[in-house]
């Protein structure tokens, strides 16, 4: 994991963690997708989306992906990890470009395994930075 991510954008993503209804973690998915690379950066998004449900005991085949696309409150390249039964919380994030390439910034309730959801995305093949919300 590096931590030689942009400050700022560590800066931004703890400001999202701030005390809200829940506690939240987050992580920092750095990839070479560019623009032209949109299917690519989603399915990179819905892998570390997975890895986060499997963590936080979902099964991950039960959590679908309510996009901005799909509702006028939410940018287009935001999304939410939502349960299918019950529309329960699993993760939301954004898809930011920055420098000609994505980065993914995701987060989850701080009940799940933060430890085993940074190595796991990283065993995806992607840079990532953990962010605690503590």
């Amino acid at each position: 994991m590096t931590e030689a991510i942009d400050d700022d954008l560590v800066r931004r993503t703890k400001a999202l963690l701030e005390p809200g209804d829940i506690e939240l973690n987050g992580a920092i998915v750095r990839t070479d997708f560019s623009s032209q690379d949109d299917l690519e950066m989603m399915q990179a998004t819905l892998d570390a989306g997975d890895v986060i449900a499997e963590h936080a005991g979902h099964d991950p085949t039960d959590v679908y992906v309510h996009s901005g696309n799909d509702d006028p409150d939410f940018s287009s390249n935001q999304h939410q990890g939502l349960t299918i039964d019950g529309e329960e919380f699993v993760w939301e994030c954004q898809q930011l470009l920055r420098n000609g390439s994505f980065d993914v910034v995701i987060y989850y309730e701080a009940s799940a395994d933060h430890e085993a959801i940074l190595a796991d995305i990283e065993a995806l093949g992607y840079d990532v930075t953990g962010v605690r919300g503590d």
